[in-house]
């Protein structure tokens, strides 16, 4: 790509710019790369894209700079680009947010410099309905990806008693996160107590190792199970988005025995993956997080 062009995508015009601009100065990766990147990974990525409130997580002037989230899809949008309006209590007032279903506006949203996706947990058409749970593991220093590895493989032993399926994606920076597909009616009053429940559970069975408490001056050393995710307010990366680190990682849906054999080997790099990384690895593996979007399970009730 030039530094400046205009491509037709699907009959749909765009103008991108600064594509030499590096966005990543450890490998030199630039915003043309970028771009690159998201036009490639597109068909396993669009999927979970498709029908959710999108914030844009936007750095203009590269990975290690500021940046700004942008719920509110911006006025410049293309015509054809759809937007979902969500009722917002803080701001008493609907926000209109980006719905990136397709590869221009995958393109589109790339040019804006939006190197990371947040999505929300439940569809714009029933924003209040959660399609998952997720499990985010947050490690406090000194404790790292190792920790949260140990961690994780505690929680699917803790949800298969109960013949739950769920599936583990790197955060692309220091964590884990761990998924539980539903796709049958629920709310987030009882997903949120439920995975909170389940984090004090893990709390007190592993006290040195978890914490379920979001205060931060209680996670040092040990991974904080975050389940305050689960709110219709909040958004969490989404699967195959760019990280904003010193290298372009991705948050990467991984297999239980790439987490068994990292933890087993005491090598954290075993999870960490680039965009071409990530790329290979879909080509070998395909959608590793595809039954998120099929795998219908309903939370049952614990007995803990």
């Amino acid at each position: 790509m030039h530094n400046k062009s205009v491509i037709e995508i699907d009959g749909k015009q765009l103008k991108l710019s600064n594509l030499d601009k590096i966005f990543y100065p450890a490998i030199s990766f630039t915003k043309g790369q970028v771009i690159d990147y998201y036009i490639r990974i597109a068909p396993v990525l669009l999927p979970h894209l498709q029908g959710r409130p999108l914030t844009l997580k936007r750095y203009p002037n590269g990975a290690l700079e500021k940046f700004f989230y942008q719920k509110e899809c911006p006025s410049s949008r293309p015509s054809w680009l759809p937007t979902a309006p969500v009722w917002s209590e803080s701001n008493h007032k609907h926000v209109n947010f980006c719905l990136v279903e397709d590869l221009p506006s995958l393109v589109w949203s790339a040019n804006l410099a939006a190197l990371e996706l947040h999505t929300s947990l439940s569809l714009a058409e029933n924003i209040l309905q959660p399609t998952m749970v997720v499990f985010d593991l947050d490690p406090g220093l000194p404790a790292g990806i190792l920790e949260c590895a140990q961690v994780s493989l505690w929680l699917r032993e803790l949800l298969s008693r109960y013949s739950l399926q769920c599936f583990a994606k790197t955060s692309g920076s220091k964590g884990l996160q761990v998924y539980l597909p539903l796709n049958t009616p629920s709310n987030y009053d009882i997903t949120k107590k439920f995975a909170h429940t389940v984090a004090r559970f893990l709390e007190q069975a592993y006290p040195d190792f978890v914490v379920s408490n979001m205060r931060k001056n209680l996670r040092k050393g040990k991974v904080f199970v975050d389940w305050s995710q689960n709110d219709d307010h909040k958004t969490t990366v989404c699967v195959y988005s760019l990280r904003a680190r010193k290298r372009p990682t991705v948050s990467t849906p991984v297999l239980w025995s790439e987490i068994e054999t990292m933890l087993a080997k005491r090598d954290s790099e075993l999870l960490t993956f680039d965009a071409q990384q990530v790329l290979d690895r879909v080509a070998k593996h395909g959608d590793l997080f595809s039954p998120l979007l099929s795998v219908r399970q309903q939370l049952p009730k614990l007995d803990f």
